[in-house]
């Protein structure tokens, strides 16, 4: 079936389950907890790094790096040593992440902190609003990451320049930058017009069911080609139906196949997608 997708449907859909109360189980929710900015971005970027595989192990895992960072990650980043670091993380172990990889993001992030204040600064430095979308900067910053973490693989902290969707780091940007219900947010001088979608399973089903993109592989090119067919109705926003399409068939009251039909409008009238 091809048709043109209706955005008064998928309005419907985010009025009905766009809200906190349908967040669990999603690392997500660990952020809330955290209303300083400078502690809630640290673990924004530690919780969607270890999004992998099973969420129940993913957020055992999380909350083990939490617990051992303490009410301010923030502080503990700034006041405790690499011979501590490494003897509080030596066990940890989250399928393919070991305790020196994830030792070696939080030596990492230390030293960008020291530099920069904060994640938010840090990013700030190398965005340039002129370019189309986040991911150059996201690249950059990675890299920043990366160059301070040499012991950080792939499977915690991809490069977004080699191709693969980095959907976990979309997924950080969506949570800081955003900012409503669902999402905190914090990260006010980045523009949510600019943000990739973070690219999973789910999403890459329903944007090639709702034909937004006809690519078989799950990568940052199709990350890019379903986020321009968003942002033609939402230009300001092009993530905003994110979390609500993913959740399609788990709290929804339809399974994907079905919302697509409602949302199809064979008439050609109203705002559309494609």
């Amino acid at each position: 079936m091809r048709g043109r997708l209706n955005r008064e449907r998928l309005e419907e859909l985010f009025t009905l389950y766009h809200h906190r109360a349908f967040v669990h189980p999603d690392p997500l929710e660990f952020l809330y907890h955290y209303p300083d900015l400078q502690d809630r971005e640290i673990v924004a970027l530690i919780a969607s790094s270890l999004s992998y595989g099973r969420v129940a192990q993913i957020l055992k895992s999380v909350s083990i790096v939490l617990e051992r960072l303490g009410e301010s990650p923030h502080g503990f980043l700034l006041n405790t040593g690499r011979k501590r670091m490494c003897s509080l993380f030596s066990g940890f172990k989250h399928r393919f992440t070991t305790g020196e990889e994830m030792t070696g993001m939080l030596l990492a992030l230390k030293q960008v902190l020291e530099k920069y204040g904060s994640l938010h600064d840090a990013f700030d430095g190398v965005f340039d609003e002129k370019e189309e979308t986040i991911l150059p900067a996201l690249s950059r910053f990675t890299g920043m990451l990366r160059k301070n973490g040499p012991m950080i693989r792939n499977s915690l902290l991809p490069f977004p320049e080699k191709g693969s969707a980095c959907k976990r780091l979309n997924l950080f940007l969506r949570w800081m930058v955003r900012e409503d219900d669902v999402d905190p947010g914090g990260w006010g001088r980045v523009p949510k017009a600019k943000l990739i979608v973070p690219l999973d399973t789910h999403m890459h089903r329903i944007g090639r069911m709702f034909q937004l993109t006809g690519r078989k592989q799950a990568d940052m090119r199709t990350a890019i080609e379903i986020t321009h067919a968003f942002r033609k109705i939402v230009p300001d926003d092009p993530v905003r139906y994110d979390f609500v399409l993913t959740r399609l068939g788990i709290w929804g009251e339809m399974e994907p196949e079905a919302f697509f039909k409602a949302c199809v409008n064979d008439r050609g009238g109203g705002d559309s997608m494609i």
